[in-house]
């Protein structure tokens, strides 16, 4: 009997990037923006098994097949929002993934954003130099 094709479209964020994914069963194939994962993340090597940790925590990596649509921000903060959906989508698929992956803090949303610069100041708390004379 033929595996039926599932498909699970999920969106992850960190900073100001956004990525899309579609999460189908596969093969492990991993495509970011129409090129492979690591012709795409080129900040250092580690960086890919970070995008990749929530498939590897779950021993998970040849199963699925991961299309991912990543704009916005940094190299750093694709590769954390990339992370992300890519969790969000696996606590979709079972409700045991979804414990292991909520222990391993992976399904919360980083918070932390860029403070806005102030009128009167060089940077978002950055004043002027006080001088004396």
């Amino acid at each position: 009997m033929e595996e039926k094709k599932r498909e699970t479209w999920t969106v992850g964020r960190r900073k100001t990037s956004v990525a899309r994914l579609k999460l189908t069963n596969g093969s492990g194939k991993v495509v970011v923006n129409k090129k492979d994962i690591k012709d795409y993340v080129t900040i250092g090597e580690h960086k890919v098994d970070l995008a990749l940790k929530p498939l590897s925590v779950l021993k998970v990596l040849d199963k699925y097949d991961l299309l991912l649509n990543v704009k916005g921000g940094g190299a750093n903060g694709q590769v954390q929002a990339m992370q992300h959906a890519i969790a969000r989508a696996l606590s979709l698929e079972s409700q045991e993934f979804r414990s292991i992956l909520k222990k391993e803090g992976m399904l919360t949303r980083d918070p932390r954003m860029v403070e806005r610069k102030k009128y009167g100041f060089h940077k978002a708390r950055r004043g002027t130099q006080f001088s004396k004379r």
